[in-house]
């Protein structure tokens, strides 16, 4: 069952992961760089607990992701609703990709570089999973007791 389309969906959601915990380190130069807003950089500047924990809640949640692609790959034991979420995770990414489009139309002020590269970042991560998961879905069926 090995997939290495979901292989590389897990190495690219641990590597967000990464980013994440590292920005916490890195502090507010790194809030900036990685588009987090000035108003999450100040108040990492005023070290403020808010900045951490949002990204810490965030690099959790790309870890746990990294771990449903590498179950649904066969490196790690199955996880309980595989198939959720895997199509969850692959939705989330691509509707944050997709995102850009209402804004480039309502607010194209507010598209900079930042955004038009993150947005074609999460679009390849979302239609990895979507790859990775539409080539195992056979073998994604709910298990009975």
């Amino acid at each position: 069952m090995k997939n290495g389309w979901l292989v590389a969906a897990g190495v690219l959601s641990t590597t967000a992961s990464l980013l994440h915990l590292a920005t916490i380190i890195g502090g507010p130069a790194w809030y900036r760089f990685f588009g987090a807003g000035e108003e999450l950089a100040r108040a990492a500047e005023r070290g403020s607990l808010v900045p951490p924990l949002i990204t810490f809640a965030i690099a959790a949640i790309l870890a746990t992701w990294a771990l449903y692609a590498f179950s649904a790959a066969g490196y790690v034991r199955r996880l309980p609703l595989m198939r959720t979420a895997l199509i969850t995770i692959t939705c989330i990414y691509l509707l944050r990709a997709f995102a850009l489009l209402p804004l480039i139309a309502l607010k194209p002020q507010l598209v900079d570089t930042f955004a038009i590269v993150s947005s074609i970042v999460v679009l390849c991560y979302g239609l990895t999973y979507a790859v990775g998961t539409w080539l195992i879905w056979p073998t994604l069926r709910p298990r009975t007791t």
